[in-house]
């Protein structure tokens, strides 16, 4: 199994990124991707999940109405796009996949994770 997040960077403050999770290897079961972050010296958190058995989403409260995840079949790949940045999105950014979690924002629903991408909110 391997899962891969990518196109972090440097971004200004009300800047927008698009971040891709590519898997490959998952079983059937692992229906739902999710996105986390972890700033420096805090708590990894959820950001947005994706079911894809029923197409669901769900947000974390910090980046609620700033970001959106989205399917994409052909490359096998979910996607989260990010706006408005702020300095406090600042953080390493993952990517896992978990088998139909009770709660999609939990990291220890999670068992596959893919290595971070950073993104740096700076001016």
């Amino acid at each position: 199994v391997q899962l891969q997040a990518s196109g972090g960077g440097v971004v200004q403050p009300g800047g927008s990124l698009r971040l891709p999770c590519t898997a490959s290897g998952l079983s059937a079961e692992y229906d739902t991707i999710g996105w986390f972050r972890q700033a420096p010296g805090k708590e990894r958190e959820g950001v947005a999940c994706f079911r894809r058995d029923d197409g669901t989403r769900y947000y974390g409260n910090s980046v609620r109405g700033r970001v959106s995840i989205s399917n994409d079949n052909v490359r096998n790949a979910v996607h989260l796009a990010m706006s408005s940045l702020k300095p406090e999105d600042t953080a390493l950014y993952y990517c896992a996949a978990a088998p139909d979690p009770n709660s999609c924002l939990r990291t220890d629903e999670y068992q596959f994770w893919g290595q971070g991408t950073l993104v740096t909110v700076s001016s």
